[in-house]
C-alpha cells in the first residue's frame, strides 16, 4: 500500500519540485544486466497511455492511478519480478516511490495510436525519445508496430521504428519491439494471431534498424509458436498474465514457449496486476513457477 502521505507527496513534488524526479532517476539503482540467464519477467504498464483501460467488465480499471501505482510497486516488490516496461508519468511515479532500485526499466516510445481510434496503426513516438532513455538512466526502449498491409500509416510506423531502434543500439540500449500484424474490422483493428502473420511479422521486425545486436521482440503465445519463434535469432519475451480457470493449461502453454532457445522470458500486463480472482500476489506466483522460479 501507498500511505497517504506518500502519495500527497508525490503530488507535491510534481507541482513544486518537478527536477527531483531526474535527480533521483539519476541516482538509481541500475542492474547489471538485462538477461541473467533466469528468464526475465517484466511487467507492462504503458496501455493507459493509449486510452486503454479497461479490464474485464471495468472500463476504466486503469484510470485509477493510486490503485495502479499500489499494484505496481507490491508486484515490482515481488523477488520474481525484474522490471516494468512503462511510460515516462509511470516511470517518474514509481522512481520517486523507490519500486525501480535493481530493476530492469524500459521506457515506452510510441503511444499515439489511441485504443480504438480511426489512426490506430498511425503509432507515433509521443513519450519517450531515446535521448530521454539515455539522460534517464533507463536501459532501454520499447516500441509497438502494428503491421497493416492496407494501411499507408504502416509504412511511416515502420520508418519511425527503424530510426528508433538504430538511435537506441547506438547508445547500447535494448529495443524491445512488438510486431504486430493487424486487420480492420468492423471498424476496430484486431490483431491477426495466426502463426503465418505473425511468422512474416516477426520476418520484418528482424529486419528493422541500422543495428540488430540490441533488438528484443515480444510476441503473444500462439498454436505452432517454435515455428513462429524460428523466423529470427533475436531474444523474445512472450506474453502472459492471468491464466484464469485453466491454470494448468496456461503454465503448461508458457513453458512449451519457454523451452524454445530464443524465448528468453515474459512480460505481463493488466491481466496480472487485476486478475480476475483479486490475487495479484497468487498471478505473479504461477507465472513464476513457469519460469522455473
Amino acid at each position: 500500500m501507498i500511505s497517504d502521505e506518500r502519495f500527497a507527496e508525490l503530488i507535491e513534488t510534481r507541482a513544486r519540485v518537478p527536477e527531483a524526479f531526474a535527480e533521483v532517476a539519476r541516482s538509481r539503482k541500475r542492474r547489471e544486466t538485462l538477461d541473467d540467464g533466469n528468464g526475465l519477467f517484466l511487467l507492462s504498464a504503458d496501455d493507459p497511455a493509449r486510452g486503454s483501460l479497461q479490464v474485464g467488465s471495468n472500463p476504466v480499471a486503469l484510470g485509477d492511478r493510486r490503485q495502479l501505482l499500489e499494484r505496481l510497486v507490491g508486484a515490482l516488490d515481488h523477488d520474481a519480478v525484474d522490471g516494468i516496461v512503462a511510460t515516462p508519468d509511470i516511470v517518474d511515479d514509481l522512481v520517486m516511490l523507490g519500486s525501480l532500485d535493481d530493476k530492469v526499466v524500459l521506457g515506452s516510445m510510441n503511444r499515439s495510436g489511441l485504443a480504438g481510434s480511426t489512426w490506430e496503426v498511425d503509432d507515433r513516438f509521443t513519450a519517450f525519445d531515446s535521448a530521454a532513455i539515455v539522460a534517464s538512466g533507463l536501459d532501454g526502449g520499447k516500441i509497438t508496430l502494428r503491421l497493416d498491409w492496407t494501411d499507408p500509416s504502416t509504412n511511416s510506423a515502420l520508418a519511425e521504428s527503424a530510426a528508433a531502434l538504430s538511435d537506441l543500439a547506438r547508445n547500447g540500449l535494448a529495443a524491445l519491439l512488438e510486431p504486430l500484424p493487424v486487420f480492420r474490422e468492423g471498424g476496430r483493428t484486431r490483431v491477426a494471431n495466426d502463426p503465418e502473420a505473425l511468422i512474416r511479422a516477426v520476418s520484418v521486425a528482424s529486419g528493422l534498424g541500422a543495428v540488430s545486436a540490441f533488438t528484443w521482440l515480444k510476441l503473444p503465445v500462439v498454436r505452432n509458436m517454435a515455428h513462429v519463434v524460428g523466423a529470427t535469432t533475436m531474444p523474445v519475451l512472450i506474453v502472459a498474465g492471468d491464466p484464469g480457470e485453466e491454470r494448468g493449461a496456461a503454465v503448461e502453454r508458457w513453458r512449451q514457449a519457454l523451452a524454445i532457445p530464443q524465448v528468453r522470458g515474459v512480460v505481463a500486463g493488466r491481466t496480472l496486476l487485476f486478475p480476475a480472482d483479486g490475487d495479484t500476489h497468487g498471478t505473479i506466483e504461477i507465472v513464476a513457477e513457469a519460469l522455473g522460479r
